[in-house]
C-alpha cells in the first residue's frame, strides 16, 4: 500500500514527518522555497481579511454603541476608514467572485447565491499577483469551485489553501475536518518523492460531536504562521505575499439554528453574559468581539516581525448582516438599510496611508483588484469593471513603474 507523510513547517521547528495529530494544524502552511522571479522594486505584502455578514454598524468605529471593537478601531485610527464601500453583491458567491475578479456581479456567471465554479478563463487577483512574483495563500471559505473543478483555489492562483469549498461546511464553527492544499507538502514513502497534498485533515478535537477546536481560532493561527513563514527576507528572496483570510464570523450556522434555535456559534458569550439581551444576540456580539481580538493578533504578528510598514491590511465583509440563527440585524443597528450594501472597509498601511483618515470615496468590491495591482506595481487586466482607488488610499499620485514598459 502506498503511504504518504504530511510535512508541516512549525514556527519554531524544522520540517517534520510524519504529522498525525490535529495539534499540528495550528501551523497549517508549509514554506516552499521560492522560485527565481524577475527583478523588481521591493513591493508591499497585501493582506485581505473578509468577515461574513458583518454589518456597517457592527463596529464601534462605525457607530456601534452596545459593545466595543478596540482592535479594529485602532486599525482604522492608524489608517483610513471608508464610509461608502459596498459589498459586491447581496449573495455570497457572486460577492466573492466580484471581489476576486474585479467585476460587477451583473457581469459574472455567479448570478445567485449558489457555489458556481469559476471558469478556466476567469482570472483572479491571486493569479495576477502570483504571476508577478507574490506568494499567495487562502484561509477560510472559498465558494467558487471544489477540488474537481476549474475553480479550485490552486487553479485560481493560490499557492496554499486551508478551508472549505462551500458555505454549508464553512459556517460550521466546529467542523470535524478542514480541506488543505499544500504544495510539495507530502513525502511519498514508496519513491521518496515530495508531492503536492490535496485532501481533508481531520480535526480530532471536533469529531464525535465534540467542540474542542473553534474554526476561526484555527484560521488565526494559520494566518499568523503564514505571515511568519512567508515574510520577505533573504531566505524568501524578499518575495512579497498576498494572504486572503475569509472568516465566517459572524454568520450563523443554519444547521445549528434549525437544531437549537440559536445558530450563533461561539465558545462563550463572554463578555456579554450578564447583558439582558436575547441569547443569539449575546453570542453574535461575542463572535464579533472574538473576531476583533483575532485581528489584533494578526496586527501584533506583523509588528513583531517588523512587517507593518511593508504590509497593506484591508478589512471588510463579504456582505451585510442578515436575519438568521435567531439574531436580528436591527438589534445592534448593523445595517444602514436592508437594501444598502454598504459594509465596513478599513485599510491600514503605516507610513503610506496617513493615520486618522475618514473617506467618503465611493467604491466597491470590484475595485479591490486594480487597487491591489497598483500596490504591486503591475497592470490589471483590461477586461475588468473595477477602478483603482490607490490615490484615495495614499493621497498621492500612483507611481506604477510597470506602466512605462
Amino acid at each position: 500500500m502506498k503511504r504518504h507523510h504530511l510535512l508541516v513547517l512549525l514556527t519554531v521547528l524544522p520540517l517534520l514527518s510524519p504529522v498525525a495529530c490535529a495539534e499540528s494544524l495550528s501551523a497549517i502552511f508549509t514554506n516552499v522555497a521560492p522560485a527565481a522571479t524577475t527583478a523588481m522594486p521591493r513591493r508591499a505584502n497585501i493582506i485581505l481579511i473578509v468577515a461574513d455578514s458583518l454589518g456597517y454598524g457592527d463596529l464601534s468605529c462605525y457607530g456601534q454603541k452596545k459593545f466595543q471593537t478596540p482592535n479594529l478601531d485602532k486599525l482604522a485610527a492608524g489608517g483610513i476608514r471608508f464610509t461608502n464601500y459596498y459589498a459586491g453583491d447581496a449573495a455570497s458567491s457572486p460577492a466573492r467572485a466580484g471581489l476576486l475578479l474585479g467585476k460587477d456581479s451583473s457581469h459574472l456567471k455567479q448570478r445567485a447565491d449558489v457555489d458556481v465554479p469559476l471558469a478556466a478563463d476567469e482570472i483572479t487577483v491571486a493569479q495576477i499577483l502570483k504571476n508577478s512574483g507574490y506568494h499567495t495563500g487562502l484561509i477560510g471559505e472559498w465558494n467558487l469551485g471544489d477540488e474537481t473543478t476549474t475553480g479550485a483555489p490552486w487553479n485560481k492562483g493560490f499557492d496554499e489553501f486551508a478551508g472549505y469549498f462551500n458555505a454549508a461546511d464553512a459556517e460550521n464553527y466546529y467542523a470535524g475536518y478542514i480541506w488543505r492544499y499544500a504544495p510539495r507538502g507530502i513525502i511519498n514513502s514508496t519513491n521518496n518523492q515530495i508531492e503536492d497534498y490535496i485532501g481533508k485533515e481531520m480535526l480530532y478535537p471536533n469529531t464525535g460531536g465534540n467542540k474542542g477546536q473553534y474554526i476561526p481560532d484555527l484560521y488565526t493561527k494559520a494566518a499568523m504562521n503564514f505571515i511568519v513563514n512567508n515574510q520577505p527576507d533573504a531566505f524568501n528572496r524578499f518575495r512579497p505575499f498576498f494572504l486572503l483570510v475569509n472568516y465566517p464570523t459572524p454568520r450563523a450556522n443554519a444547521a445549528e439554528a434549525r437544531r437549537t434555535g440559536n445558530g450563533m456559534q461561539v465558545p462563550t458569550d463572554a463578555p456579554f453574559s450578564s447583558e439582558a439581551w436575547p441569547q443569539p444576540e449575546k453570542n453574535r456580539a461575542a463572535m464579533i468581539s472574538r473576531l476583533d481580538g483575532d485581528i489584533g493578533k494578526l496586527v501584533e504578528q506583523l509588528q513583531k516581525l517588523n512587517q507593518s510598514s511593508n504590509t497593506v491590511v484591508f478589512f471588510s465583509s463579504a456582505g451585510i448582516a442578515k436575519a438568521g440563527g435567531g439574531a436580528d440585524p436591527k438589534f445592534f443597528g448593523s445595517n444602514v438599510a436592508s437594501n444598502d450594501l454598504r459594509v465596513p472597509m478599513i485599510v491600514n498601511w503605516p507610513g503610506k496611508i496617513p493615520a486618522g483618515r475618514i473617506s467618503a470615496v465611493k467604491w466597491a468590491a470590484k475595485d479591490f483588484l486594480p487597487t491591489a495591482t497598483d500596490i504591486a506595481l503591475i497592470k490589471p487586466p483590461g477586461n475588468i469593471g473595477g477602478v483603482s482607488i490607490f490615490t484615495a488610499l495614499s493621497g498621492q499620485t500612483k507611481t506604477n513603474r510597470m506602466e512605462t514598459k
